[in-house]
């Protein structure tokens, strides 16, 4: 697909990625998606306009062609999230050309990308992450393994940490303390709280363990010794569910969004809770206002007697 662009383009696309690494401290897989969107956009110019385009005619994008863009992104049936994604990625991209080129992406920037109802996270009750946390241990006649997913369970939703996060952690973390020093998206790093069932948790499985923890290498390990994959937390979350009867929504992310919205619906501060989950806008934890204001109308409808 890169054979369709010119090698200005292609240069100007590789400069603005490694900025985007440099300055913001894009992850891998956003500098991928990033590097994904904006290639698609030139290569659908360099189609439009019938050749490949230099830095000249893309400094010249006008309305007709942002149009032309997404009209043929809606045929083929893109959805208007990952339309708002690319659109976003693609104004990144023009700033920072028009920065370097000395010129004003007017067209490009004021582009609007269609309207999606965003979707708010899924937490679980409170009885239910508790009935989950109780019920991890069951799922292996291995005590070591049995440790193993009570701590990782306990992290995500104890401490608000990734699925990747919980799992990436190394010696350098241990002898786990009061508080965890979290290197999350984008290199950011934070300091989470560690409650004391999530730090009793941790020590148990470390205790059980049966494999060399010393190296500088995850502490959580597969049956055979390797890293543990997020597939078999994953598959582990889905035996659960299934147990408990909760719904599909209830995956290890949703421990994540527990964590925060109990929290807030316990009188947490929000914009704590937005350095608690490594949020780099506030706007991103403001989500968990909207899910605490559903829980609260949905209880009001029940209980209220003039509600029926």
């Amino acid at each position: 697909m890169s054979l369709a662009l010119s090698p200005a383009a292609r240069d100007a696309l590789e400069h603005w990625l490694i900025s985007q690494k440099a300055l913001k401290g894009a992850s891998a897989n956003t500098l991928t998606a990033y590097g994904a969107d904006v290639r698609d956009f030139l290569v659908f110019l360099t189609h439009h306009q019938g050749g490949p385009q230099g830095l000249a005619p893309l400094t010249q994008v006008g309305i007709s062609e942002m149009r032309s863009w997404m009209a043929r992104l809606r045929a083929e049936e893109v959805g208007a999230r990952s339309v708002a994604r690319k659109l976003s990625a693609v104004k990144s991209f023009y700033r920072w050309l028009g920065e370097r080129q000395g010129f004003e992406p007017t067209a490009v920037l004021s582009a609007r990308a269609p309207k999606f109802e965003k979707k708010l996270p899924r937490p679980l009750s409170v009885d239910a992450a508790r009935d989950l946390l109780d019920t991890v241990g069951t799922q292996s006649e291995t005590p070591w393994v049995s440790a193993r997913d009570i701590a990782v369970m306990t992290l995500l939703y104890g401490c608000g940490l990734r699925i990747s996060e919980a799992l990436g952690m190394t010696p350098a973390h241990l002898p786990i303390g009061e508080v965890l020093r979290i290197v999350g998206k984008g290199g950011k790093e934070r300091i989470v709280p560690v409650i004391g069932p999530a730090r009793d948790a941790v020590e148990a499985y470390l205790r059980l363990c049966p494999f060399d923890l010393s190296q500088n290498a995850p502490i959580f390990r597969g049956v055979r010794g390797g890293t543990l994959s997020p597939r078999i937390v994953q598959q582990l979350m889905a035996r659960v569910r299934l147990q408990l009867g909760l719904p599909a929504t209830a995956t290890p992310h949703a421990l994540r969004h527990s964590f925060a919205t109990h929290l807030l619906a316990a009188g947490g501060d929000l914009r704590a809770i937005q350095e608690l989950l490594g949020h780099s806008s506030l706007s991103t934890t403001q989500a968990y206002t909207s899910v605490d204001t559903v829980h609260l109308m949905d209880a009001y409808n029940k209980a209220h007697p003039k509600a029926g």
